[in-house]
């Protein structure tokens, strides 16, 4: 019986360090605050503030967003993708309006999402996390409900 419990013990502590491993060798993971400074929003104007949080999911990635809009208004929204090009749901109000995303890795340190409103494409992201994981870029393309062309480049900072 001790032999069994040491045993369980030992694999849910083996477990427990793959994931973390996992987790920390996804550059992904973390908690990314916008630099507002280095950003650019064409035509504008940038959010106040924008914290995403990033966590591992199965195979990819839920991201939980939080800030304050350029008027003053709370943001929040999340969403999780698999890297396997499928939509998946947006929960909250993404800036763009999207209700659903897809992404797609080229590689560890980069990806492509795309961004839909009832099943129409209206953006386009370029995520790169940088060799040192500690800045993370994403280059934006999209189109307002307006037909306004909006083009940001928001960088993050890991915290």
């Amino acid at each position: 019986m001790k032999h069994a419990l040491r045993f369980v013990a030992i694999a849910v502590l083996a477990v427990v360090c793959c994931c973390t491993l996992l987790a920390q060798s996804n550059p992904l993971v973390g908690t990314w605050k916008l630099n507002i400074e280095k950003s650019k929003y064409e035509p504008g104007p940038a959010p106040k503030s924008l914290t995403r949080t990033v966590e591992a999911a199965g195979e990819g990635v839920k991201y939980t967003f939080e800030g304050v809009s350029a008027d003053g208004k709370p943001l929040a929204y999340s969403f999780s993708v698999q890297f396997d090009g499928k939509d998946n749901p947006v929960s909250g109000s993404m800036p763009s309006g999207a209700d659903t995303i897809s992404a797609k890795r080229t590689d560890s340190n980069h990806y492509v999402a795309t961004l839909k409103k009832d099943g129409k494409v209206v953006g386009t992201s370029k995520v790169t996390v940088s060799r040192d994981g500690k800045v993370t870029t994403v280059d934006s393309t999209s189109t307002t409900a307006t037909g306004v062309k909006e083009h940001d480049v928001q960088v993050y900072d890991k915290q």
